[in-house]
């Protein structure tokens, strides 16, 4: 035998049930830098992951994958002695291409197109491994970029288009004021401009690889391993470039806590609060291993 239709009164019953459910599970968006949440219906709390560049009035975010590129593209911009104007046009041009992803396809234009740039090996730009590899990626695009008779004075739309040969050129300048907001945070003019907001670690980290992909990056900076704590020798806005590096990159590192130049960043409470840092000493702490 079929079962009864429910009654008009189940029906309601079950309508605010699921209005009930609705309403915890959106995003708790509140006013100071508060964190955003989702409400499960266990109880659990859910942290939308995200990371925020606030220079001046303007505040600007993107997932930590994309922040995680974005610091790469900055930092290699710091080690090579490059203004962060050759920064605000390479992380531009990246969330115009791929959305600062590491995309392994290209489009129509530019089937062969790959990595953050959308670089073509038919081109000349390398081999497909190496335009998929971000540090190569972005070291070819500089490269292309300080050949262009002073890009540092000119707009992002011609300074990029000049390099990338796009035929939508004029969709570069969309994204300048994200590009410098993340750009003077991440090679350090802005410090303490960067924070992200993340889940509880995954995992446990490894200080010493957190130290391997600084280096790859900004090169030898000097420092020690100390069980789940690095500290690096560090300095003015190339300090601050680093530190930001890794709160940009403490959801893929299992990082918690970054501290320089009498602020401190923690995973937990998110944002920069003062602390007692030793003189140009940058320390960066890891998760340790569940017991």
């Amino acid at each position: 035998m079929s079962p009864r239709p429910p009654s008009a009164a189940v029906r309601r019953r079950r309508r605010r049930v699921r209005a009930g459910a609705l309403l915890t599970a959106l995003v708790a968006v509140v006013v100071g830098g508060a964190v955003a949440v989702e409400q499960l219906n266990d109880g659990e709390i859910l942290v939308r992951e995200r990371c925020s560049a606030t220079v001046g009035a303007d505040t600007f975010e993107l997932t930590p994958v994309q922040t995680g590129n974005a610091a790469l593209i900055a930092g290699v911009a710091v080690s090579r002695g490059l203004p962060a104007r050759a920064a605000s046009i390479a992380i531009a041009t990246a969330i115009q291409e791929s959305r600062l992803e590491n995309i392994d396809y290209g489009d129509d234009a530019g089937p062969d197109s790959r990595g953050l740039f959308q670089q073509r090996p038919s081109q000349g730009w390398g081999t497909e491994e190496q335009v998929m590899t971000p540090l190569y990626a972005t070291g070819a695009f500089y490269d292309a970029l300080v050949r262009v008779p002073g890009y540092e004075t000119l707009p992002i739309t011609e300074a990029a288009q000049t390099v990338q040969r796009s035929a939508y050129p004029e969709a570069y300048a969309d994204h300048e004021p994200e590009g410098r907001a993340f750009a003077s945070a991440l090679t350090g003019n802005s410090p303490a401009a960067l924070d992200c907001t993340l889940r509880e670690p995954a995992g446990s980290g490894d200080a010493l690889a957190v130290s391997a992909a600084v280096e790859e990056v900004f090169g030898p900076l000097g420092g020690a391993v100390d069980g789940t704590r690095l500290s690096m020798d560090a300095s003015g806005a190339t300090g601050w470039a680093t530190a930001q590096w890794a709160v940009a990159n403490a959801s893929a590192l299992h990082i918690t806590s970054v501290s320089y130049s009498g602020l401190a960043w923690d995973r937990a409470d998110g944002g920069w609060t003062p602390a007692t840092t030793a003189p140009d000493r940058l320390t960066v702490t890891v998760a340790g291993a569940t017991p």
